[in-house]
Formats: C-alpha cells, structure tokens, sequence
C-alpha cells in the first residue's frame, strides 16, 4: 500500500517513536524510507547578523547528522536502508516538499518536537502537516 515514506526526526523521544513506526511501516510494505531533520531557521530571524546565527545553526546541523547516524544505526539493525535528508526552513514546509519530491505516500511524524515551547514559537509542525499534506499522514504520540 505504501511504497515511499517521509519521516521527520529532531533527535526528540517522539520522534524517535515516529521513526521506529516508519521502519516497521517501510518493513512491512517493503518501502522507501526517507528521514528528514529541518533546521528551524525562521526563529532566529530576530538574532543580529553577527556570527552567532552562524555558531546555533552549525550547532543545529550537527545535531541533525548526529540524529541520522543513531538513525542509521538502527536501520541497520533492521537491515533496512534509508536516505537522509538535512533542510534548512520551516519545518512544516520543508516536510511537505521533501514528501512532494520524492512521491511519498505516507509521511509520519511526532506528536510535538523536543519541547512544548515548540508550540509558542513556532506553531504545531505536526498540525500543519497534518492541515496540508496531500498524502497519507501519521501522527505519533
């Protein structure tokens, strides 16, 4: 039934649920797995120009490569592949593009990201996927 699946990560508890329900869902229907972690840049949009922009989103993108290795770790545990994708963004818009280009037909996400505030300042990534994907969407709790 699924045959391309998106799930987003942010190295949070829930996502790490959401991910092992993307593998078991790419397992079962022998399906691409695509991961993607967005670097929430939108927040910083108030933080002068200097080099401390730079300094939080180089200390965001690797921690969103140290997600994909625990990721590929896992995967291979399950001996399944999955292709990484890092984006910069809204979160909420990025899933949706990456879910466009690579024709998934199912994305899963986690019920809230790392913290509650997530909610204040940037709005539920989890309901505006759910609002405007134009495919299957899972919600992880």
């Amino acid at each position: 039934m699924f045959h391309t699946i998106v799930v987003a990560v942010d190295g949070s508890e829930i996502s790490m649920k959401a991910l092992e329900t993307a593998m078991h869902e790419a397992e079962v229907w022998d399906a691409d797995l695509h991961l993607v972690y967005v670097v929430e840049t939108s927040m910083f949009s108030s933080i002068p120009m200097d080099n401390t922009w730079e300094i939080i989103y180089s200390l965001l993108e690797t921690e969103g490569k140290e997600v994909f290795e625990k990721a590929r770790a896992r995967a291979e545990q399950e001996e399944l592949s999955i292709e990484t994708h890092l984006r910069d963004g809204h979160a909420g818009n990025e899933i949706l593009t990456l879910a466009d280009e690579v024709g998934a037909d199912l994305i899963i996400i986690g019920s809230r990201g790392k913290s509650n505030i997530d909610r204040l300042l940037l709005g539920s990534v989890s309901e505006h996927v759910v609002r405007n994907s134009s495919c299957t969407t899972m919600v992880v709790r």
